[in-house]
């Protein structure tokens, strides 16, 4: 697999040699790769083995060049280590960094995973004041079919010449995605615009000036002359005697003017875009949106291990509570959530809440994810590196705020990414979570970074920012030093390399061996392997380690239960609703017997106990126990009082009689059925000589 390393005119000190050993490879040192030397390029790619360039600013010139380029078949993966390292002031130091950076690249691409389609043939919605909708329709009808609908006239109102369709009224709902917004509005207004020829005659006529030119007529303004009703007698599109219809239409774009309002969510749905009048991308990307559309089905959902809702009784609300797309929603009658994968935009946010990973990221998936950290990592070792800093971002704003930190070191404005920093990017910052931090530390990471940026919604902010307490939490109970895990919230280059010098400098304890495990795509499994090293190698670590608590998805994922032994009557409800197996009743005797290890503090045993017997005890226990059956609670069983079979617990016994024992129908022999089994109940009621019988009467 060739490799091609070009230190961009001698700007970089690039040292060939070394990383040629860390990636077991002779690199041959390039200045102008994109242009005097471009002829290594073509002939690296004439091959049939994977090429890897060390520069992405020219990725569309090397994409020429290849189709210019007889017999170019070799696939071509591009890698920045210019802004990420080469530019930096400690640039000469940053070879193991620069070595694990072209080792990642050089991997495989993740496997392809399901497609969600879109088909859109151009139908734009414009919602605004009328006459700026009409100036986003001159500079969009060339592309597509417009059409407006109006809130109010605005400053100039409407173009006499009537060029698309004009809707108004009061918009009831917009619901919908990329080629299928659904629009659902009233039409209350007097004036019938498809009847309206705009020649102002009820302008003129109107002594309020309640009708602006919008065609339209302001009922707080109106006093009922009916003047414009006479002068409109020929188009008749006036009648106030008209009753509210109600209108529905699709479109596959929408475009509104000024602030979101149609959709308030932080992540509204393809396809639909706010304008200020100003930004001209919203325009540009509308031209390019009408054809067929794919996008990857970002999610895989297992009901099986969901810990939304058992038996009518909702627990877990963390995905849906978290979506910024409005994508999830409860359908508790299947008991399950439902996820919508129009509307999905793959931040991921809901698989970093899921404590259970019944709802786990598909692209990349976590193997694959695990693969990249664990060859960052151990090249980076391996070149001769120490203390590295996962430093995780987005592939736009988190990208775009690093590259630009790396220009202003080149230009000696900044210092740079630190030698020991290393840039991870990912879809989203909220796509990884607690196993992959925790994984990252294990696989031999001394700290992780997320570098939040304003694209982020601030409901993940703040789960991301509990989620690291919680990790640290984990990390200072099991006596590593630290702080390990960091939420970086920069707005400018200049403090983003503040805070990474700050970082850099930090020396926080670690395992004394790095692991070898691969993170797999079960979430649990993930965790319960980073956990099994960090406690295996743990400095000091406590017998029993508090954890944050909160609602599941904010709060802790591992822990244990507490239980009212005397209010407990071992109905095993909270069994049934147990959806990790954490709860476990016995065949053989009445224990209720609990599993720490699987337990993922969802709260539906809670909500389910009919005595209000149990509470969650986020914690972890770092003891082999974790991970035995031990009973929370048992009790004698109680035996029938005909056959002497043990059919319930004393306690539930006990418990009914008392409750039931006030009510005529259980009194005298009744009452004596309650202490029988189902068999004996049944026996009792037919042979009884005081039972009425229907051949009797």
């Amino acid at each position: 697999m060739p490799t091609l390393i070009c230190d961009c005119n001698k700007t970089m000190p690039l040292d060939a040699d070394a990383l040629g050993t860390a990636l077991d490879e002779k690199l041959v040192l390039h200045s102008t790769l994109c242009r005097h030397e471009a002829g290594a390029f073509q002939q690296a790619v004439t091959g049939s083995a994977p090429v890897t360039v060390a520069c992405t600013q020219e990725k569309r010139l090397f994409a020429q060049i290849g189709e210019h380029t007889e017999a170019a078949v070799a696939p071509v993966r591009f890698v920045n280590i210019r802004e990420t390292g080469g530019w930096s002031r400690d640039a000469s130091q940053a070879m193991p960094k620069l070595a694990a950076l072209l080792a990642a690249a050089r991997l495989p691409d993740p496997e392809p995973v399901p497609t969600v389609s879109y088909r859109s043939a151009g139908r734009l919605l414009i919602v605004g004041p009328l006459d700026e909708a009409e100036r986003a329709a001159a500079m969009l009808d060339d592309t597509l079919e417009v059409t407006i609908f109006a809130r109010g006239p605005g400053a100039a109102g409407a173009n006499q010449e009537r060029r698309h369709p004009v809707l108004a009224g009061r918009v009831e709902s917009l619901q919908g995605w990329l080629g299928a917004f659904d629009l659902a509005w009233v039409q209350d207004n007097p004036i019938d615009l498809d009847l309206c020829t705009r020649c102002n005659a009820c302008l003129a006529a109107c002594p309020e000036g309640a009708i602006g030119l919008d065609y339209q007529i302001d009922r707080d303004r109106c006093r009922d002359h009916r003047a414009c009703v006479a002068s409109c007698t020929t188009a008749g599109a006036i009648d106030f005697a008209r009753s509210p219809e109600r209108q529905e239409a699709r479109f596959d774009l929408v475009l509104e003017l000024g602030g979101r309002t149609l959709f308030e969510q932080h992540a509204p749905p393809q396809g639909y875009f706010a304008w200020n009048g100003a930004d001209p991308m919203p325009l540009l990307r509308l031209r390019e949106l009408v054809g067929e559309f794919e996008k990857p089905k970002f999610f895989d959902y297992k009901q099986s291990l969901c810990a939304h809702s058992r038996n009518d009784t909702v627990g877990c609300r963390a995905c849906i509570d978290i979506c910024s797309a409005r994508a999830i929603e409860s359908d508790k009658a299947r008991q399950q959530i439902k996820v919508n994968p129009n509307l999905c935009v793959g931040c991921g946010a809901c698989t970093t809440a899921c404590p259970t990973g019944a709802i786990t990221y598909a692209y990349p998936r976590m193997t694959d994810q695990g693969t990249v950290l664990r060859t960052l990592l151990s090249t980076y070792t391996r070149a001769g590196g120490q203390a590295p800093v996962v430093l995780v971002h987005s592939q736009e704003a988190g990208r775009a705020l690093i590259e630009r930190l790396g220009r202003d070191a080149s230009l000696g404005r900044a210092q740079g990414l630190p030698a020991n920093v290393i840039p991870l990017g990912v879809w989203h910052t909220a796509s990884l979570g607690l196993e992959a931090w925790l994984g990252a530390v294990a696989l031999g990471a001394s700290q992780i970074a997320i570098l939040a940026t304003a694209e982020e919604a601030p409901q993940y902010l703040d789960n991301l920012a509990a989620q690291l307490a919680l990790g640290q939490a984990i990390l200072d109970g099991l006596g590593y030093p630290g702080p390990h895990l960091h939420l970086l919230r920069p707005d400018t280059p200049q403090a983003l390399d503040a805070a990474l010098r700050e970082l850099a400098a930090r020396r926080p304890g670690v395992p004394a061996a790095p692991a070898r495990f691969a993170m797999v795509r079960e979430k649990r499994s993930t965790l319960d392997l980073a956990l099994d090293h960090l406690i295996a190698h743990a400095p000091a670590a406590r017998d029993e380690i508090a954890l944050p608590g909160g609602p599941p998805g904010s709060g802790s994922p591992i822990g244990s239960l507490a239980i009212d032994k005397d209010a407990c009557t071992l109905c095993m409800s909270c069994v049934g609703a147990c959806p990790s197996s954490a709860l476990l009743d016995n065949p053989d005797a009445p224990q209720l017997r609990f599993l720490e290890k699987n337990c993922v503090q969802c709260g539906l045993c809670v909500e389910t106990c009919p005595e209000d017997a149990l509470a969650l005890v986020p914690r972890l226990l770092p003891t082999p126990e974790r991970a035995r059956t031990r009973v929370l609670n048992e009790t004698t069983p109680y035996h029938c009082v005909r056959c002497g079979k043990a059919f319930g617990t004393q306690k539930a016994i006990e418990a009914m009689l008392d409750r039931l024992g006030s009510h005529p129908m259980f009194q005298g022999a009744g009452q004596e059925r309650l202490k029988m089994c189902g068999d004996c109940r049944v026996i009792d009621l037919y042979s009884g000589a005081s039972q009425a019988r229907i051949t009797d009467l």
